[in-house]
């Protein structure tokens, strides 16, 4: 018997975006065929490194909204959000805050690659309620 997925999370982070996109357009593309809706999601430090970034929840929200303009999900329910914090906690708090069903994810930080598995994704796999699909970049 398959599962109904109705709410899958999208977390992107908004820095290594120039590398890859693949977890993106993998969790746009599953929406589409099992009429989901998408939570894109993004997660802002507590301490932004770059002194000039002020309001790192207004600017990293900002910058979600370009990427969705640049990456328009076409046909799906899309809902954004900025989360501030650990980025592993913060991705298994938020799913089973709203009780998704699926997480799509990229494997790792594309300067690893030592890994097999990032430790973002290594640590929301063992976390998680729900079921994770990895994307590999």
């Amino acid at each position: 018997m398959t599962r109904d997925t109705k709410l899958i999370l999208c977390p992107v982070n908004l820095r290594h975006l120039k590398w890859n996109t693949g977890a993106y357009e993998e969790a746009v593309a599953m929406a589409r065929r099992r009429d989901a809706k998408l939570i894109v999601a993004t997660v802002a430090p507590e301490m932004e490194r770059n002194l000039n970034i002020r309001d790192s929840g207004a600017y990293w929200g900002n910058e979600l909204k370009k990427f969705i303009t640049q990456n328009p999900a076409e046909g799906v329910e899309l809902e954004t959000i900025v989360r501030k914090g650990s980025v592993h906690r913060q991705i298994v708090k938020l799913a089973a805050e709203r009780n998704v069903d699926l997480i799509v994810m990229e494997a790792a930080n594309p300067k690893i690659q030592d890994y097999l598995l990032g430790t973002t994704a290594s640590h929301v796999v063992t976390h998680a309620k729900c079921s994770v699909y990895v994307v590999r970049g």
